[in-house]
């Protein structure tokens, strides 16, 4: 009777619960990035790496790529001074439990080689992009984050903190 019991309290709590219910167009939330000074990409210099995460929720579980192995450029990503737009691929998601909804947590690396991130002196003196500069040391940017679900639905937009690029 004592077992009866715990199992009827056990299956009614699971019966009570209730898949998460997003809407099915993408959101994000900024999380964070994992530094805020990088050296920029230029030839000869050391390579540096900006990881950038977004929280994300999608009530019909449709983002990252079609399937497992399969990449398509998901996440957008655009440099705020200029508007030059990049991407990346979110991998595969596979569904889990009775609903479509999910939540999570993505990151991506940004890697300033082969001039992923440099400085831009706006023709300062003659100083051409992405080179060593003494006379300009630093330069300045933000990116704005979206991304698309397999539906084709953006998310809104989240613009990450200002990020020192450092160019001598």
């Amino acid at each position: 009777m004592k077992y009866a019991m715990f199992l009827l309290v056990f299956f009614g709590c699971f019966a009570c619960v209730q898949p998460p219910d997003y809407p099915t167009v993408p959101e994000i939330d900024y999380v964070g990035v994992n530094k805020t000074r990088v050296r920029q990409g230029s030839f000869g210099a050391q390579p540096d790496t900006l990881t950038i995460s977004v929280a994300y929720t999608d009530g019909d579980g449709d983002i990252g790529a079609p399937s497992e192995g399969e990449f398509k450029n998901n996440i957008i990503y655009i440099d705020n001074r200029n508007g030059l737009e990049s991407s990346a691929s979110i991998p595969f998601i596979p569904s889990l439990g009775l609903g479509n909804g999910i939540s999570g947590q993505i990151s991506f690396d940004i890697l300033s080689s082969n001039f992923g991130m440099c400085c831009i002196y706006d023709d300062k003196n003659g100083e051409d992009p992405c080179q060593p500069s003494a006379q300009f040391p630093t330069d300045t940017l933000s990116y704005t984050v979206y991304i698309i679900d397999q539906a084709g639905n953006e998310s809104n937009r989240v613009e990450t903190e200002a990020i020192v690029l450092l160019c001598d």
